[in-house]
């Protein structure tokens, strides 16, 4: 059953909120990249946060998961993680200058030498991550060395905002489809042909299994999993790491999963991701309502 069109009140907010968003936009790439990325997430972190509730979010996240920390040190924390966010923002919609600072970066780690193997040998590769760092460092860097990595996306709420967030998400060369039943046909047929698709896998989906993801429930979708196995695709962990210096990435394909069961293999990435998570706190995104399982509900 389709959802009711929103209220003109709701379609009034959705329009403003999207000219504000579009202001910091023309704001930030009016700015050479240096200034503009460092611009962005100070807006995000000390206006936007704070007065669009994401602080408070990840503020009580973080209260969730470490309640022995220091409320000093949460403070911290949910500062440079939402400084993190506003630089993700804009280095996303930066399409020609960010894809071109990646375009040389090394890649890391034990997936690297399997991510070439599957392609050699025309094996799908479902590459997977959360919202860390910058999760579009990774696929910059694969897309300018020739990989066909296609992504899938799930539409905003707003949809003024959603028509150039889907551009940008274009902008970085490779396929891109939405979630729901005319994505999953396209991204199905990419896997088929031996292509490679992106997915992150780090947000609330109502109904899905429960994982544990740092000493919580949380509901987390076993769909890369289950379109590993379902296909023959090597899954592989990666992370976008921001360097200390706020502008530059270490770009990490992690081991591959190896096949299981749909559930072992999530919680292993959940895992994985909770390890990153721990060794540098301040880049996930602590603003999603992520844990909604059990008796804490955020």
């Amino acid at each position: 059953m389709p959802k009711p069109p929103p209220s003109p009140g709701k379609r009034a907010f959705q329009y403003a909120s999207n000219l504000a968003i579009e202001a910091i936009i023309t704001l930030g790439l009016a700015l050479p990249y240096t200034w503009r990325v460092r611009t962005v997430g100070r807006i995000m972190q000390h206006l936007v946060g704070p007065l669009a509730g994401y602080r408070k979010r990840a503020l009580d996240n973080l209260e969730l998961i470490w309640p022995e920390k220091p409320l000093s040190e949460r403070k911290a924390i949910a500062g440079r993680c939402l400084n993190n966010v506003g630089r993700t923002f804009i280095e996303n919609y930066s399409s020609k200058q960010f894809p071109e600072r990646l375009a040389d970066n090394p890649l890391e780690g034990a997936g690297v030498a399997a991510l070439e193997a599957a392609v050699a040998r025309q094996q799908p590769v479902i590459l997977v991550t959360g919202h860390y760092g910058n999760y579009e460092a990774v696929r910059a860097t694969l897309v300018a060395r020739g990989y066909d990595v296609g992504g899938l996306y799930r539409n905003m709420r707003n949809p003024y905002f959603n028509a150039h967030y889907v551009r940008t998400m274009e902008a970085f060369g490779g396929p891109v489809f939405p979630q729901g039943r005319k994505g999953t046909a396209g991204f199905v047929r990419h896997l088929k042909q031996g292509g490679q698709l992106v997915l992150l896998f780090d947000q609330h989906v109502r109904r899905a299994p429960v994982m544990d993801f740092l000493g919580q429930p949380a509901h987390t979708a076993v769909s890369a999993a289950e379109l590993s196995l379902r296909y023959g695709a090597l899954l592989i962990p990666f992370y976008g790491i921001r360097r200390a210096d706020g502008l530059n990435f270490d770009t990490v394909l992690e081991a591959p999963i190896a096949h299981t069961t749909p559930e072992q293999m999530t919680q292993e990435i959940t895992d994985s991701l909770a390890r990153r998570v721990k060794d540098d706190p301040a880049q996930w995104f602590w603003v999603h309502r992520r844990w909604r399982a059990g008796k804490n509900r955020r």
